[in-house]
């Protein structure tokens, strides 16, 4: 389409200082498997996520379709359902299309009552199951296609359910119909109803998917992004996007109501000026004015439209119709936006671009009856208006003050106020070009996925023979597995001069049994089955525990033992406070966490296993503190708890230099090299470089910030630090020169949390 009024040259001269970006949704799924028609990829999906999804949806189509009664059942149709429920070969569950039969070791009978908290939970176990499985393939491909067949199956059910519904009302309606009906007033409105539900099936349908759009939106703040992030940090960002998008469970992607509210009521008939695809070619049309891209290349429009795909860029066009004239960008902005203006006067469309905001307060009052598009057009169009007006005296001499009230506002509508209009016209449009480019992504990433369901157990079962089947069920319907340990990771927590805090507690006439119990040991012992940690050795002074890794299972060992850690120090800190107060003394503690990356082994001693571990006496060493250390650490201004020193040279160790090291912990976690490399498979770990004053000098040191999943829902921020040990004398603790050594010390101290709190902010 050629608009020649349009001078390429003016319009450019004042778009040369102005930046705009190009954006082009896509979803890239990689390295999976096509399924058994070597088109697809095959994914089958959790039974009872299947079920929970059929029954809410029916749930909200009747709410919203106020049919409820129609479908609810009375005392002898449950009574029957009990009683066919029971009989053996009748194992059929539900009332909804493709509901499973009952499962081998199910109790038979009616289903719960589906609530939309269990849709909510069920949905939120299914994607943490793939988000899990993407972290143990190391594909995040994985958790992008279990999106993409929740999406495929909740729309396919929006469509089924609701033929579904309108089958269960007719049979209801057969009740009412005949000579012999007890009540025949309520079959009439009964019918009437019906009759609405048939034809306000968009509406019903909007209503309902735009529901279960907020529940996904939810799910997505509350936990997936959270814990996708700590998993495979900012991977495939751009792809999640395409989720949070309210056409998703649209039909075509074009919703008159939807639009209306979301983002701007665009044209929908032939005849309309302002339908989308017009609209479209005239702001390309704008951006070719400005010479934003070489004229004539092959892809021209296709950069143009990766432009539409920004919201930002109109704002940096014309600053979303108030442009700041007192600027030279300003001035800029603003002739930009009058040739804007100007354009759509030129192509008769702007009076349809003001009624496009007039018309959306209307919509409640007079549509339905009135199509939304014709109580539009009847804002303009004085032949529209006077359909509109003889249709509201039809139906029941609805008032027209409204439509006429508009109708003022847009003829009054001149000069400043209409291109402010203008300008916003642009960026509302904007924002569903891309979300309806987004929309067209995802529904071609789902053409090439298969959602196998339940009642196609042949094709499942050909696709897992030939092991091209990603299934996805939750942990209640996988068969249960006793893995074989494949590693563990071993915490020692060393209390610090036990004997004289013994001592001293016995000269005061305390109890030293229930000190130590009431201020660590019950403490701990209530976070060891949120952590699945054990047991493996317990005595006045020390503590040592272990969490084991299985295999088949996706596992955090690494960091939730470092968070029980961070925990067990945060307990100690608020006990030795309350202590400070009553004028008892406080507990000093040192941690250490060791990866194996091997089972341990045990001996036995009677009926009790003794465990075998080299991460045993390594974790004793980290967990201590040397007493000459203490001395030259000022703990007051210093912001770390753990460090490590060389005071013999290597060729004097013998071959083993790690038990030659001095180590200061004092309230801190130190964990040696191989849970470092193992936490950095588990989260990711963000690298950050600090200029902070540390023990001899201000030293650029290294942090690592992330975020550990410790259960649904449940994150804990993580600082780890790499320290280089140092070279220093003996005596008097000089420092020499720095080694090529590390060590880990994962960070305890609050303010440096603080101060690292907007690193955070996006996990």
């Amino acid at each position: 389409m050629a608009f020649p009024f349009l001078q390429r040259g003016n319009l450019a001269d004042h778009a040369k200082q102005l930046r705009l970006a190009q954006y082009s949704p896509e979803i890239i799924l990689e390295g999976l498997l096509t399924g058994v028609d070597n088109v697809r990829t095959d994914v089958y999906l959790s039974p009872k996520f299947a079920e929970a999804t059929r029954h809410h949806v029916a749930k909200l189509l009747a709410k919203y379709g106020n049919v409820e009664d129609f479908v609810a059942e009375d005392a002898f149709s449950r009574a029957v359902a009990s009683a066919t429920a029971t009989a053996p070969s009748r194992q059929v569950t539900g009332n909804f299309i493709g509901s499973p039969k009952t499962l081998p070791g199910q109790p038979a009978g009616p289903p719960k009552t589906a609530e939309p908290a269990d849709f909510k939970k069920v949905t939120a176990d299914l994607h943490i199951v793939a988000l899990n499985r993407a972290k143990t393939d190391n594909s995040v491909s994985i958790d992008l296609l279990t999106r993409l067949a929740v999406i495929k199956l909740v729309r396919t059910e929006l469509t089924a359910q609701f033929a579904q519904l309108l089958e269960r009302c007719r049979v209801k309606l057969k009740n009412y119909e005949g000579p012999r009906t007890v009540n025949p007033q309520k079959g009439i409105e009964m019918r009437e109803r019906f009759a609405k539900l048939q034809v306000t099936k968009k509406t019903i349908l909007r209503k309902a998917g735009q529901d279960i759009f907020v529940t996904l939106r939810e799910i997505e703040k509350e936990t997936l992004t959270r814990m996708r992030r700590s998993l495979f940090g900012d991977a495939a960002s751009s792809s999640y996007d395409l989720f949070l998008n309210r056409l998703l469970f649209t039909e075509d992607g074009r919703d008159d109501f939807l639009n209306a509210e979301q983002y701007v009521m665009l044209g929908n008939y032939d005849r309309d000026p302002d339908k989308f695809q017009t609209m479209l070619e005239y702001a390309i049309a704008y951006l070719k004015s400005l010479n934003l891209v070489a004229a004539g290349t092959s892809d021209e429009d296709k950069q143009l439209d990766a432009m539409l795909n920004v919201p930002e860029n109109a704002h940096e066009l014309m600053a979303g119709g108030t442009p700041d004239d007192n600027t030279p960008k300003g001035k800029a902005q603003r002739a930009l936006l009058n040739g804007w203006v100007g354009f759509l006067e030129k192509e008769n469309v702007m009076d349809h671009v003001v009624a496009s905001y007039e018309v959306v307060p209307l919509l409640a009052q007079y549509s339905p009856p009135i199509n939304p598009q014709q109580l539009k057009n009847s804002i303009i169009s004085k032949t529209e208006r006077k359909r509109v007006e003889t249709l509201l005296e039809e139906h029941g001499r609805i008032s027209p003050d409204g439509l006429n009230s508009a109708v003022k506002k847009v003829e009054g509508t001149k000069g400043v106020d209409r291109a402010k209009i203008a300008g916003r016209y642009l960026s509302d449009f904007i924002r569903y070009h891309r979300d309806f480019r987004r929309f067209e992504a995802v529904l071609s990433a789902m053409d090439g996925i298969n959602v196998i369901g339940v009642a196609n157990e042949k094709l499942r079962e050909l696709s897992a023979i030939n092991n091209t089947l990603y299934e996805f069920l939750l942990a209640e319907e996988q068969k249960p597995s006793e893995g074989n340990v494949i590693d563990h990771i071993i915490l020692k927590a060393d209390i610090r001069d036990s004997t004289t805090l013994t001592r001293t507690l016995y000269e005061r006439g305390l109890n030293p049994a229930s000190y130590f119990s009431l201020n660590f040991f019950d403490p701990v012992n209530k976070l060891l089955p949120k952590y699945d940690a054990t047991k493996v050795f317990i005595e006045g002074d020390a503590l040592i525990l272990a969490l084991f890794e299985r295999e088949g299972e996706q596992g955090f060992g690494v960091g939730k033992t470092c968070m029980l850690a961070k925990e067990m120090v945060q307990i100690v800190r608020a006990y030795n406070e309350q202590s400070q107060k009553s004028g008892l003394p406080t507990l000093e503690l040192g941690l250490g966490i060791c990866f194996q990356e091997s089972a341990p082994m045990y001996l036995m001693d009677g009926t009790h296993r003794i465990m075998i571990s080299k991460a045993l006496n390594e974790s004793d060493r980290l967990s201590g503190c040397s007493k000459g250390v203490r001395k030259f650490i000022n703990s007051q201004t210093n912001p770390f708890n753990v460090y490590s020193f060389q005071t013999v040279d290597d060729m004097e160790t013998g071959g083993i230099p790690d038990e030659f090291l001095v180590r200061y912990n004092i309230g801190g976690i130190h964990i040696n090299g191989l849970a470092f490399q193992k936490l950095q498979k588990e989260v990711s770990l963000k690298l950050h470089e600090v200029q902070m004053q540390t023990i001899w000098a201000m030293e650029k040191v290294k942090l690592y910030t992330g975020v550990v999943p410790v259960g649904q829902g449940i994150f804990h921020k993580m600082i780890v630090r790499e320290g280089t040990i140092p070279f220093v004398d003996s005596k008097t603790f000089s420092f020499q020169r720095w080694t090529e050594r590390k060590y880990y010390e994962v960070c305890v101290n609050e303010a440096l949390y603080k101060q690292l709190d907007h690193e955070f902010q996006s996990a």
